[in-house]
């Protein structure tokens, strides 16, 4: 019986192109999001096994964000950020999500190098 315990998948700095925000040109002008993402679940299993079918694969993780970022049309990065963590919840083996996005190109008036939002959800039941 393999030993339980909490693991993490990270994938740091993904960097899509979205029409994501609240004036009128960012949903129809692409500009970059970044996104963090750190999948919790127990992959004990499939470490002592060393088997990809008994963890989350991190290309259907990637394929997530991008599909989201550059398919979804969101005025909040709360919303975005929520969507993403619903639809990682949405995997099997998924204990909990944190789904950080920032927006390294908003337009504020001074200096910044992003607004980001971080979201940290688990699964119920």
């Amino acid at each position: 019986m393999p030993s339980c315990g909490m693991h993490k998948i990270l994938l740091h700095g993904m960097r899509f192109m979205g029409c994501h925000g609240v004036n009128p040109e960012e949903q129809i002008r692409p500009q970059p999001f970044v996104i963090d993402l750190e999948v919790e679940g127990d992959f004990s299993e499939a470490a002592e096994r060393d088997d990809l079918s008994l963890t989350v694969d991190y290309r259907e993780l990637y394929t997530i964000c991008r599909r989201t970022v550059e398919e979804g049309r969101f005025r909040l990065l709360e919303a975005l950020s929520e969507a993403i963590a619903a639809q990682t919840l949405r995997l099997a083996r998924v204990d909990g999500v944190t789904v950080r996005v920032r927006k390294p190109q908003v337009q504020l008036g001074g200096s910044l190098d992003a607004v980001a939002v971080e979201i940290t959800r688990r699964r119920k039941g």
